[in-house]
């Protein structure tokens, strides 16, 4: 088995998805990305100075963390890829699609997103609310039905692109490794790439590495979550498709504008508004029209698309395997 071979790679990342569609991330087993998360309090600890400190020395630290995150992490799956591959062809191919499978969410995205639905269905605001609140930064305590579901709406459709076609574009280019190299970069983007007091010189290399990486993933994603929209009369392509064009730029992340608009644009809801972080009040661009109420069957309809954007992936990856299969 070739491990640069294109026809591997694109195998792989059916198995991942497949993987991901059945079992998600089940919690009793080690995740990849929790032990990011847990390296990068650890490095975060030792490198990070003082808010008012020099920018300079701040963004050399932070780019110094990014470096010790991702180089590791790659080098770490590089190192067990070919420990597999050494036992076996079939077992690297094994452990390269679930490590794969730990860098997409599909089902996680939809459950998190349901988490808030059905509360909303049982009229249990409260507990909409909180668990809102766990897969959003804003704050949730005070929001409607309206804009709990913008929140969640707005979350799953950006994840998209981090938890999805991202990582997979990536997987496709250099497998495994590669995968997990990107996941780093986006959790480093998660922890400490925000434009506060905090983070906002520190989190630099960080934040702009993900918006780099996610350039051309976030494009993909909102072609093809407009590309999902056909067949369903309650969603619209071309509407999709112009809110991006339209819309996309306005948005203050180089790239999140794109799956957010064409998800807007598919609803028919304007998304985007006042938000709060911190007790402090965040204006942010509006995207899409609003053609009509947003509601929390607009979740449900986000999390369709989701998964409709999966399946179109693993059909595209079927249909190039099978035309190699034919040609050869």
């Amino acid at each position: 088995m070739v491990y640069n071979d294109w026809t591997v790679l694109a195998a792989i990342a059916m198995v991942a998805i497949v993987i991901d569609w059945l079992v998600g991330d089940p919690r009793h087993l080690p995740h990849p990305v929790i032990g990011m998360g847990r390296w990068i309090q650890f490095l975060e600890t030792r490198l990070y100075t003082e808010p008012n400190d020099d920018p300079r020395r701040l963004k050399r630290r932070g780019a110094t963390l990014a470096a010790l995150t991702i180089l590791p992490v790659f080098l770490l799956g590089t190192w067990v890829v070919l420990i597999f591959n050494r036992i076996h062809p079939w077992a690297g191919f094994t452990v390269q699609a679930w490590l794969v499978s730990t860098t997409i969410a599909v089902k996680g995205l939809k459950d998190a997103a349901f988490a808030v639905y059905r509360p909303l269905c049982d009229g249990e605001l409260e507990l909409a609310r909180r668990k809102t609140g766990e897969i959003v930064g804003r704050d949730t305590a005070h929001l409607d039905e309206a804009e709990l579901t913008r929140a969640t709406v707005e979350t799953v459709a950006e994840n998209t692109t981090d938890a999805f076609i991202a990582p997979l574009f990536f997987a496709l280019l250099g497998g495994a490794p590669l995968a997990l190299a990107y996941r780093a970069v986006n959790t480093l983007d998660s922890m400490v790439g925000y434009k506060n007091e905090r983070y906002i010189h520190f989190g630099w290399a960080s934040a702009r590495l993900d918006d780099v990486l996610n350039w051309i993933p976030a494009r993909l994603s909102g072609f093809l979550l407009s590309l999902a929209c056909l067949g369903d009369r309650q969603l619209s392509m071309i509407r999709a498709w112009k809110a991006m064009i339209v819309f996309a730029r306005r948005h203050p992340s180089p790239n999140s504008g794109y799956p957010e608009s064409a998800t807007a644009g598919a609803l028919g809801i304007e998304l985007g508004g006042t938000n709060q972080y911190g007790g402090k009040v965040s204006e942010r661009p509006r995207l899409g029209w609003p053609l009509r109420g947003k509601t929390r069957d607009d979740i449900r309809r986000t999390a369709m698309l989701l998964y409709r954007v999966s399946y179109i992936v693993f059909g595209g990856l079927l249909c190039a395997l099978l035309t190699e299969f034919i040609r050869n």
